[in-house]
Formats: structure tokens, C-alpha cells, sequence
């Protein structure tokens, strides 16, 4: 069985708590276990919480889960590129996968539930599909 972490926004913090629990349910089904959740404030706060996660040596893979909606200016959607890079970064510094459960950036309101489930699944099944 491989370890994995979760890193979750705290933002929406309702919403990601429910997404935590279809990751839980999916790395069940996938034979994965989830030894650590990590909280972050915000988007910013992603890469450095997965950063440590990947440095340990029992930590095979790393999935978060966070929303990031759109605003009146740029600023999620320029966070979202940055974070997003950072963790594909990662992923190749570390060589363990990053299963990116982040709805957004630029999600509407009525974008976020439909997503909720689907988003921390495929987060989940990514890192199994990649530690095969």
C-alpha cells in the first residue's frame, strides 16, 4: 500500500472538507492510504505544504484539493498559473506525483458544485495511476 498526503485550502473551507472525503473514499477503493492532511490558508501556501510532504521519504505521492474562484481583477488566475507550475515543478524535482484537485482558477460559483466530487477523485486516481 503506498502512502500518500493531502494539502486542502481552508478558504472554502465547507466544500473542501466534503472533497476531503470523496479523496478518502477513492484512495480507499485505490489501495492508497492517506497518512497526513495538511491545511493551508490559500492557493499561495499549496506549493511550499507539498514541497515538505514530498521530502519525506514515506510520502509516495501528494494530492490537494482547493478552489480557486474568479474575481474582479486577475489576481486568482495569474495565483492559479503560478501554483499550478510550481507544482508541476515539483512533482519533477521530487519525481513523485501531484494529483491536482483545485477547481478554478476562474471558477464561478455555480462551477464549484458539480466539481466537488469529481475534481478530489481524479486527484486521487492520478497519483495511483502514476505510482503504477
Amino acid at each position: 500500500m503506498s502512502n500518500i498526503a493531502v494539502v486542502c485550502g481552508s478558504f472554502h473551507k465547507s466544500e473542501i472538507e466534503r472533497m476531503l472525503e470523496w479523496a478518502r473514499d477513492e484512495s480507499s477503493e485505490l489501495g492508497l492510504d492517506i497518512v497526513d492532511v495538511v491545511w493551508v490558508p490559500g492557493a499561495m501556501e499549496v506549493p511550499l505544504a507539498i514541497d515538505r510532504l514530498l521530502a519525506d521519504d514515506e510520502i509516495d505521492g501528494v494530492a490537494c484539493l482547493g478552489i480557486i474562484e474568479r474575481g474582479q481583477t486577475q489576481h486568482g488566475l495569474a495565483m492559479g498559473q503560478a501554483v499550478i507550475k510550481t507544482i508541476i515543478e515539483l512533482q519533477l524535482v521530487h519525481e513523485k506525483p501531484v494529483g491536482l484537485g483545485i477547481i478554478g482558477p476562474g471558477a464561478e460559483p455555480e462551477h464549484i458544485e458539480p466539481r466537488l466530487e469529481p475534481h478530489a477523485r481524479a486527484a486521487v486516481a492520478a497519483i495511483s495511476s502514476m505510482l503504477e
